[in-house]
């Protein structure tokens, strides 16, 4: 079982634009797509389309049309109820696949929410393998949250994977090795927040040939008591370091169409890999070759096994 919790989802509209954006200017949408979403949410569709046990926990009121559209897609989930609404993230797709996306802060939680969030997504990770915390934290939650749950989550025995940015993941940081999770995904953006680094030099790098900077700050996680660390660098590809050693992946080659979900399908990759008993390069193959298949896709469509290119991913050891 993979659980997920999503403490902001969303409502994603995605509209298509049929030109490049102009500010200020009148624009055509091709298409518009709404979908539910949310970090957590996204990682628990991929995995479900995979057909591997999981279940999303996330705050939502009982008629809410985000659950209305996780009984669509056949998603199991269970939530907390909320007063308020999702927040709706409105997401513009340009023809080249540059993306602009436009998010709301979301609800505020209260204080009891925020408990029976926490005393749900405990007991749901019983049995877990692994568990989840994607995303931003809402109007209300402590930006330590995140720390807290995964010290609340160690006595299951379960894995847990954070992906999340900003105050949560520099007061997470803040408390390692104690709260240290299994997997780190952090962006170049996100590594560079953690590590003082240059978020476009380690792309640059990476994209050049030397992955040996990003290695690096990755390595200083691993230092830290993070079990590993899964940097994505877009069209670099990966890096992946634990205390066995670092890898790079580079993606296949593929038309970019929206970038909306693929560090999501990034992690829902590495999770399924790891449930699987793939070796660590095996599980960043999988994890870079479910990202790369999401940025192919328009709109907040996330992939399928059948649209994997994982023959294509090139996956070298790093020194």
């Amino acid at each position: 079982m993979i659980v997920t919790l999503t403490a902001n989802p969303s409502l994603d509209r995605t509209a298509t634009l049929d030109r490049p954006l102009t500010r200020g200017d009148v624009h055509r949408v091709s298409s518009v797509t709404v979908e539910p979403g949310g970090k957590g949410i996204n990682v628990a569709r991929v995995v479900h389309y995979a057909g591997h046990p999981v279940r999303a926990v996330l705050p939502a009121a009982s008629d809410d049309q985000i659950l209305h559209g996780l009984d669509a897609l056949r998603v199991p989930y269970r939530s907390v109820p909320l007063a308020e609404s999702v927040r709706t993230n409105l997401t513009l797709t340009e023809p080249d696949g540059t993306t602009t996306k436009i998010n709301e802060p979301g609800p505020s939680l209260t204080d009891d929410v925020v408990e029976r969030l926490a005393r749900l997504l405990v007991l749901e990770s019983e049995r877990a393998d692994w568990v989840v915390l994607s995303g931003s934290l809402p109007p209300g939650v402590p930006a330590d949250w995140y720390a807290d749950l995964v010290r609340a989550l160690r006595p299951w025995g379960c894995r847990i994977a954070v992906d999340t940015s900003d105050a949560p993941l520099l007061a997470l940081a803040a408390q390692f090795p104690d709260a240290a999770p299994d997997l780190l995904k952090p962006n170049s953006e996100e590594l560079a927040q953690l590590t003082g680094s240059d978020a476009d030099g380690l792309e640059r790098s990476t994209a050049a040939g030397d992955p040996g900077p990003c290695v690096e700050a990755a390595r200083s996680l691993v230092e830290r008591g993070v079990g590993a660390v899964m940097a994505t660098l877009g069209g670099a590809g990966a890096v992946l370091v634990t205390p066995e050693g670092a890898w790079h992946a580079s993606p296949p080659p593929v038309t970019v169409r929206s970038t909306v979900g693929a560090g999501d399908s990034s992690v829902a990759g590495y999770v399924l890999a790891h449930t699987r008993e793939l070796a660590a390069p095996d599980r960043l193959r999988l994890a870079v070759a479910y990202g790369s298949a999401a940025a192919s896709l328009a709109g907040t469509a996330l992939p399928q096994p059948d649209q994997l290119n994982t023959s294509a991913v090139t996956v070298t050891s790093v020194h």
